[in-house]
């Protein structure tokens, strides 16, 4: 993450029509690419315990899409930070920032899921299923500024004639993406950790109450 901070404010040259607002941009894209990451792996993991039936999965599609719904959320308010400044508005509602906050709601509804729902199996079961259906929108939320052309500025990495970025500023962003990478794989690793301490503790209370 100092590597990235570095990518972001001292390494890559100042943009020339937002000024330094637009060094928002590597940690805004970092947390979007980082956060479907995140997503593909609860889906994969969501599919692989309706397959197996193993804890394992069920505990990392946990873990994950906590840290997906997490870079979501700095996403979306590092957007609006950016928006104000150049756009004049923090939100306004085209496909890109509405399929976002449907991603949004979907993800928060599958963490609440995961807390109301009492019995383990149902709970898996039916988090398993939110999560391989609320993928579906991570695609819909990318290609939304290829098939709606509105507010948002269209694709800078592969969108076509006159996208790109200056070589510079793409390894800045190799950097934060490198970092925020780095970053999500210490999240999950500790929160899997706490997950197996959880599931530790309800183990022993339901022993304490046979006894």
């Amino acid at each position: 993450m100092v590597v990235a901070l570095y990518g972001a404010f001292i390494h890559v040259p100042q943009e020339k029509t937002m000024g330094d607002v637009q060094r928002i941009f590597y940690f805004h894209v970092a947390c979007w690419w980082n956060s479907a990451l995140a997503l593909l792996v609860v889906f994969g993991a969501s599919v692989s315990y309706l397959a197996t039936r193993k804890r394992f999965w069920d505990t990392l599609a946990a873990a994950s899409a906590e840290i997906a719904t997490l870079f979501i959320t700095l996403g979306l308010v590092l957007g609006m930070l950016w928006a104000k400044p150049v756009w004049g508005i923090y939100w306004t509602w085209d496909a890109r920032l509405t399929t976002a906050a449907v991603l949004w709601l979907i993800y928060v509804s599958y963490l609440m899921l995961r807390n109301f729902v009492p019995d383990e199996e149902r709970r898996a079961n039916l988090a398993a299923v939110l999560g391989i259906l609320g993928f579906v929108d991570v695609p819909i939320v990318y290609f939304s500024i290829v098939w709606w052309r509105t507010q948002h500025p269209a694709p800078v990495i592969a969108g076509g004639s006159g996208s790109g970025l200056d070589p510079v500023m793409g390894q800045g962003l190799l950097m934060s993406l490198v970092g925020f990478f780095f970053l999500y794989l210490w999240l999950l690793e500790k929160r899997i950790a706490v997950e197996h301490a959880r599931q530790e503790l309800d183990h022993l209370a339901r022993e304490l109450e046979v006894a």
